[in-house]
């Protein structure tokens, strides 16, 4: 892929062009239009009513709702032309992948339950979902989303029709959709791979995420809990392995070596920072999944990394990396690159009505994030090269 140029003039009826030249109906296309204008320019909730009220002047409620509820056009390729034009126009660094958490009211919604929500380490009614965002130039831009469905809804027949979700669709490990969303965004839309920033602080096994981007050839930094298992160095080769965990393996490297200083300024608070950081080989405890890597391919060597402040007796985190060892030294500023996604999902919640959809359905769902991932995009881009003349007012139907 060519690298990223800047955003030209851009008007929002090219946009559209691109965003929907994939849909099979003109009326699909022209509803996604007015949709888009309403989540660009609707102040407050982002309800049909409210968008067609302000975007057409007039009542078009059941018009909205049978397209993003019921209409069977695609989030795929939608979701492909928003990730390639930011891809064209903002250098990316890095892929984030972070839980987004919809609490609910009621039980019928599509994936609601009263489940964990890592980010929130909390139980809520909610549904659960997976961002997958492009960090770098352009900010926290998600691109790609999966609906994280509990367990009580793979077996309850009568919730899975009322919310018309696809039979192939079942609850499943999280690091299965993080990177069945990569996998889509490599070998379907033909992104250019960045290292994988996740948060697996709170998931009881490392190894399957790891080992899966391992098998990718793709590059990750991971954050781990300091109770994630580890085998320890062994002082002398004929002595067995011993486990441990990363906050023994950290403390046990910090009494042989120094920690670096590292300093990086965070684009969200605009602050610079400064902290150390320590890096050493890591084995995690359980053998790889057999049949994940191919035979020709060998995985780079993981390293643990530490973000230990000055003065403190402990690390602050702890990530897992396959990054070479050369860049271990820009593993600190990388993961806080993190920032930049939450910063952009929170701007979804807040300017886009990403928390607004009001129906049931596992299509509406989809529908309805996709598109709100294509208005920040807009947003994005329009920021980036502001327009000549104004373009969202008036009518597209």
């Amino acid at each position: 892929m060519s690298s990223p140029t800047p955003p030209s003039a851009l008007s929002f009826q090219s946009y559209c062009g691109d965003l929907f030249r994939e849909l099979a109906r003109s009326d699909q296309r022209r509803w996604g239009e007015v949709y888009l204008r309403g989540l660009l320019s609707v102040p407050g909730r982002k309800t049909p009513t409210r968008i067609s009220e302000h975007v057409l002047g007039r009542p078009a409620v059941q018009q909205l709702q049978q397209f993003v509820h019921q209409s069977p056009w695609e989030c795929g390729p939608v979701r492909r032309q928003t990730a390639l034009r930011l891809a064209r126009a903002f250098a990316t660094e890095a892929w984030s992948v972070d839980e987004v958490v919809f609490v609910k009211n009621g039980d019928r919604s599509v994936g609601v339950a009263r489940q964990y929500a890592p980010s929130q380490e909390r139980t809520v009614n909610c549904q659960l979902a997976c961002a997958v965002s492009l960090v770098g130039a352009g900010g926290g831009l998600p691109v790609n989303w999966r609906l994280l469905l509990p367990p009580r809804w793979d077996g309850d027949e009568q919730l899975r029709r009322a919310a018309h979700v696809p039979p192939r669709e079942r609850s499943r490990p999280r690091w299965q959709s993080v990177i069945e969303a990569i996998d889509e965004m490599t070998e379907e839309w033909l992104l250019e791979p960045r290292p994988v920033l996740a948060d697996w602080r709170h998931e009881a096994e490392t190894d399957p995420l790891l080992c899966a981007l391992e098998a990718r050839g793709l590059g990750y930094l991971v954050q781990v809990s300091p109770r994630t298992a580890v085998t320890m160095p062994r002082p002398h080769s004929a002595l067995p392995a011993v486990r441990g965990t990363v906050g023994d393996l950290a403390e046990h490297v910090a009494r042989r070596t120094e920690r670096t200083p590292v300093s990086w300024h965070d684009r969200v608070s605009e602050r610079r920072h400064r902290s150390q950081f320590l890096s050493t080989p890591a084995l995690l405890c359980s053998p790889p999944a057999a049949g994940r890597a191919t035979p020709a391919h060998r995985p780079v060597p993981r390293h643990l990394v530490t973000d230990w402040p000055f003065g403190r007796p402990e690390p602050r985190a702890y990530w897992l990396t396959n990054l070479p060892a050369r860049r271990l030294a820009e593993a600190l500023p990388l993961a806080h690159l993190r920032s930049l996604a939450g910063a952009g999902l929170r701007r979804l919640h807040e300017d886009f009505g990403l928390g607004d959809f009001e129906g049931r359905s596992f299509r509406g769902w989809h529908h309805h994030v996709t598109l709100a991932s294509a208005a920040l995009g807009y947003a994005a881009l329009r920021a980036a090269a502001p327009l000549p003349e104004r373009v969202l007012s008036g009518s597209a139907v």
